[in-house]
């Protein structure tokens, strides 16, 4: 009996919070299916980001929700857009659905809206050629990305946009062209993604040794990413090792 309060203890505890501040009501179901882990993916999706607020915490707080309902926002989105058919909605569900890995789906949904008056928005096109580049439709994600770079701004110059041209460079065999984009973006843009790809970029195309460095340094900066993050950064990690036959 003492070892079955004790287990749910915890649950119990969360519960209570869920109830007085009105959050979701699944969190209590969980507490009751999950009395051991459910409390503690609670504390750091809820109570974390409570009580320490700012950037970090609050990416500690989503990596939990994510890793706890991955189509919360999903949901959310095809509400919202079931409810009112706008631009904006849509762009939620593609973002979403890119977020679950459904490419097929984003790329319809960013193609939707690109229709119209809204085919030369930044977001929009940098959005479809996202989605183009994961289906391996390398020439109409440079056509949208040379759309975006001929408005010019801040999307047009952006690390993370020379990133998208350098993975539809080297989808075209363009690899002189890939290898710039990729050096500009290796290191401006966050986290290990830039990285990960231009260090399989140049074991792909031959500069082994300066793969290796590459991955060296993917190797170093992972470890000072906060453990609740750094699974996802893991990923593009290990982009880079099977690059280079690490396994």
């Amino acid at each position: 009996m003492i070892w079955m309060i004790l287990t749910y203890l915890p649950s119990l505890l969360c519960g209570i919070h869920v109830v007085r501040t009105g959050r979701e009501m699944f969190w209590l179901w969980l507490f009751v299916i999950g009395p051991v882990i459910a409390p503690l993916f609670y504390f750091f999706a809820v109570l974390v980001p409570e009580w320490m607020g700012g950037r970090a915490a609050r990416g500690v707080g989503k990596a939990a929700r994510q890793a706890l309902d991955p189509e919360r926002d999903y949901r959310a989105a095809l509400a919202a857009l079931d409810e009112t058919q706008t631009v904006g909605n849509r762009m939620r569900v593609a973002q979403a659905a890119a977020a679950l890995g459904r490419w097929r789906e984003a790329e319809a949904q960013w193609a939707s809206c690109a229709e119209g008056q809204w085919g030369d928005d930044p977001a929009i096109l940098k959005g479809h050629a996202g989605a183009l580049l994961e289906l391996g439709r390398w020439e109409e994600a440079l056509q949208r990305l040379e759309q975006l770079k001929a408005l010019g701004g801040r999307d047009a110059t952006a690390p993370t946009t020379a990133l998208a041209f350098a993975r539809a460079y080297e989808g075209l065999g363009r690899n002189e062209e890939a290898e710039d984009a990729y050096r500009f973006a290796a290191d401006r843009v966050p986290g290990l993604e830039s990285a990960g790809r231009y260090v399989a970029f140049m074991a792909k195309t031959g500069r082994r040794e300066d793969a290796e460095t590459g991955f060296q340094e993917i190797e170093r900066r992972l470890q000072k990413i906060a453990p609740p993050l750094r699974a996802e950064a893991r990923i593009w990690r290990d982009v880079a090792a099977r690059a280079l036959g690490r396994g």
